[in-house]
């Protein structure tokens, strides 16, 4: 890599801090959520850090802003990028640093005079974390048709509204959404770098490491139905409290996780009517589980769901669980990841490889296109958090990486 990191670092911080400016609430996290005024703002700034560094911005159907050098219909293009919306109360590098990357990464390759002989794209995903509406890798997955229209558009949030009509109260028309395979047809490979969300390469000498593949995940929706009653005057016997099955479903999620080597959570829980002297007649919580392959995430599932029903019926409870999304297992593709290895391994160190429980774009680009991730180092490992950090050395490093990707990938053919 033979740029000078000083002007790089100078031009990431002067773009990372622009967008660190939109969305950030009162306890040091961030609210972006998809079509929200946040979330607007947001795709303003990107489009004038885009305008800036004279890359023509267009945004398909489905929301996902695409920042081209060069000819966009032309074919063999080359992609990178991220999203930016957050999580609940999320941090600043999640999504964020791989837009801000590939912005600086590509005005790096334009100051040093380097001429694509591919077209290059910087996008931004829309709701990638599905953090409103419940649907993780919206754009994405409806770029791909992995996604149909007809069984999000009618998604609430929590407030009632409609996915469609926040699309288009944020300017956009839900009739457009849908899969554009001649888009992804004029890919001829997508890179995105991401902040690493573990451990993986805390306390090592890596910054950067190459991204192997995705566990299989998703989520789930229990909804446990009792009786409201007076919480007062109904004895303990005569109750059907769908509350008191929680305790199953959370612990038997955190035991099965634990003994088959995956990760599981429920960290939403909604109680109604949700008032404090009336037993509730319904319990609605969300399980997001995780594992290394699908055999042991079935595992998983079955065995939760065996205890939950189990301890429900014992308490007169009807159960339902609904799979509100699944995501198979994601293995990268093995010419561009030796592609990064080649890039990345030209220094003193050959790149270290990680594979990651967190969902991401690449992963759902990856049935369509050749996809590769690269993981920025972490050093606590803190995600989805406030707390959520890389250091700027680590970020500078990861901007070079990708510029050298870029740089390979949309240079001159090799003879």
């Amino acid at each position: 890599m033979t740029a000078d990191p000083s002007p790089v670092g100078a031009r990431f911080e002067r773009c990372f801090q622009g967008l660190a400016a939109v969305g950030r609430t009162g306890r040091g996290g961030y609210r972006r959520l998809a079509w929200t005024e946040a979330d607007v703002r947001a795709r303003a700034w990107f489009a004038r850090e885009a305008a800036a560094r004279g890359l023509a911005v267009e945004t398909d159907g489905n929301g996902n802003q695409w920042a081209w050098w060069g000819d966009p219909t032309a074919g063999g293009a080359v992609a990178t990028g991220s999203h930016l919306d957050t999580v609940v109360d999320g941090g600043a590098f999640d999504g964020a640093l791989g837009v801000v990357s590939g912005l600086v990464a590509v005005e790096t390759l334009a100051r040093e005079g380097f001429e694509p002989h591919r077209p290059v794209a910087v996008v931004a995903f829309a709701d990638e974390e599905g953090a409103r509406f419940g649907v993780p890798t919206f754009g994405s997955r409806l770029l791909t048709g992995a996604l149909r229209p007809a069984d999000v558009l009618d998604r609430p949030d929590a407030a009632g509204v409609r996915l469609g009509d926040a699309m288009a109260a944020a300017g956009l028309d839900p009739a457009g959404l849908g899969a554009d395979p001649g888009r992804l047809a004029r890919l001829a490979a997508f890179v995105e770098l991401h902040v690493e969300q573990g451990r993986g390469l805390a306390g090592t000498p890596d910054a950067v490491a190459v991204a192997t593949g995705i566990w299989p995940h998703g989520r789930w929706r229990l909804s446990l139905t009792g009786r409201a009653d007076h919480a007062g005057t109904t004895a303990m016997p005569d109750r059907r409290d769908p509350t008191a099955s929680l305790p199953t479903a959370i612990s038997s999620a955190h035991r099965h996780a634990t003994a088959g080597g995956g990760v599981a959570t429920v960290g939403r829980i909604e109680v109604d009517p949700g008032t404090t002297n009336t037993i509730p007649f319904r319990v609605r919580a969300w399980l997001d589980a995780r594992a290394p392959d699908a055999g042991r995430l079935d595992a998983l599932l079955a065995r939760w769901d065996a205890d939950v029903r189990g301890d429900a019926a014992g308490r007169g409870l009807v159960t339902d669980v609904v799979c509100e999304s699944r995501s198979a297992a994601v293995t990268f593709d093995a010419d561009l990841c030796a592609v990064l290895d080649t890039v990345l391994g030209r220094g003193e160190r050959a790149a270290p490889h990680l594979a990651t429980a967190a969902g991401h774009d690449a992963g759902a680009l990856a049935a369509a296109v050749p996809s590769a991730m690269l993981f920025v180092r972490n050093p606590t490992g803190v995600s989805h958090s406030p707390r959520e950090h890389a250091d700027r050395d680590d970020c500078v490093a990861g901007v070079l990486a990708l510029r050298a990707v870029l740089a390979e990938l949309a240079g001159p053919p090799r003879a």
